[in-house]
């Protein structure tokens, strides 16, 4: 058995014919934004308009005597520049002392070798990355492979193809294919 995934804009739910004319957008901040960045797909000719819509803007942090932590504050470049009156701003900017780049401590190096991906895990299994695919990930692949690309196609990830020689030489589904009568493609 075979599967079809159809594709929509999430912005005017327009069918998608290619996938290569769909752009993933990640939603960093927006007033009715709650947890977090969000992603949504678009196609290209939707966002044609993006270019000239978007603002030149900057992020500034205000350290204040007193205050614990520092206020960002995004801003139109054009309203920053204003406030510099004894000289242009890019002299101004040219001029200012650059911010010292903190390091990464070695405890953070280390909790984040801990907190590695677990590909064999239902949650990541299938997702594509860099090394060997484990016996674990092929096995979790083999017994969940629809319910894998299903995860996958959501979160707009190259699904598994059981006609792509690749994918089912990596996850070891030969015998799947056969069965279903697949034939491979390099």
């Amino acid at each position: 058995m075979g599967q079809k995934i159809i594709r929509f804009s999430d912005l005017t739910g327009e069918h998608v014919e290619n996938d290569d004319d769909l752009v993933r957008i990640v939603v960093h901040r927006h007033p009715d934004l709650t947890d977090g960045p969000v992603e949504i797909e678009a196609l290209a000719g939707e966002l044609a308009a993006v270019e000239e819509l978007a603002l030149d803007l900057v992020t500034i942090e205000l350290h204040v005597p007193g205050s614990d932590e520092p206020r960002t504050v995004v801003m139109e470049a054009e309203a920053f520049d204003r406030l510099a009156s004894a000289a242009p701003m890019a002299e101004v900017l040219r001029g200012a002392k650059p911010v010292a780049r903190s390091v990464p401590s070695q405890s953070a190096a280390s909790l984040a070798a801990r907190e590695r991906v677990n590909y064999a895990s239902l949650d990541h299994a299938g997702r594509p990355h860099k090394g060997r695919t484990t016996d674990a990930e092929k096995q979790v692949v083999q017994q969940h492979l629809e319910e894998i690309n299903e995860r996958l196609a959501t979160e707009g990830v190259r699904t598994i193809d059981l006609a792509n020689s690749e994918h089912v030489s990596r996850y070891g589904l030969e015998a799947l294919a056969r069965a279903i009568g697949v034939t491979t493609r390099d």
